[in-house]
């Protein structure tokens, strides 16, 4: 109805432009441009009824609701909208933990492939984030190694190795050493040159648990 309306105002204005100059025309230029604007009309006119018959068959067509096909979309992968929002929900815990490289790393593969299989994967919201970019994320993930090995020398402690750059930078972290070296390690207070420890890598949680022991400590007064 708007393209109708644009259409008629447009022949409106032709017409009074012609009128404008009519008094500066010849008989024959008159002739000519009526010709013309006749013309015109007559091709407006056409275009106007092919816009109604348009209309017409728009009006008379039984156009299915956007939310039944979606819902359609969503039974052909045998799924429902609750199906749809945990499968989402899963998709973006996934990604974060994969952009964190909160691993191990064959665990967050494992995850992906189990999102992989699920049919939900394979609507056009998921397809290329489960199949490719996360994939793709994943191969990327240059995972580090998850122990070193450190030999001790004289005057070493636990706390003192745990403190070190190289390892975790934090001496609170001693107990993860100790733990990981019970087999050498029977009193955390006595450990001896040339000991060799696993030096493990720590997880998050990990991290965050002695974070918070070392910006909680407070040192003994001096007496």
């Amino acid at each position: 109805m708007k393209n109708i309306k644009i259409l008629s105002v447009f022949a409106l204005i032709s017409l009074f432009s012609v009128l404008s100059f009519a008094q500066e025309m010849t008989k024959e230029q008159w002739q000519n441009e009526m010709n013309n604007l006749s013309a015109k009309k007559t091709a407006l006119t056409n275009e106007i009824n092919a816009l109604r018959t348009d209309i017409d068959n728009l009006k008379s067509m039984n156009l299915q609701d956007p939310e039944e096909c979606i819902d359609e979309l969503y039974q052909m992968v045998g799924a429902n909208r609750s199906d749809v929002e945990n499968f989402r929900t899963a998709v973006n815990d996934l990604n974060g933990k994969i952009n964190r490289k909160e691993g191990p790393k064959a665990d967050r593969q494992t995850d992906l492939n189990v999102l992989k299989v699920n049919k939900i994967s394979a609507l056009p919201e998921f397809f290329n984030k489960v199949h490719i970019d996360m994939q793709k994320a994943l191969d990327n993930w240059i995972e580090e190694s998850k122990e070193i090995m450190y030999t001790v020398v004289r005057g070493d402690h636990l706390w003192g190795i745990a403190r070190k750059k190289e390892h975790y930078g934090n001496p609170f972290a001693w107990q993860v050493i100790y733990r990981a070296n019970r087999d050498q390690i029977k009193n955390p207070d006595l450990i001896f040159p040339k000991q060799v420890f696993k030096i493990p890598n720590l997880t998050e949680e990990e991290k965050s648990k002695y974070e918070r022991l070392r910006k909680n400590f407070k040192p003994a007064p001096v007496q």
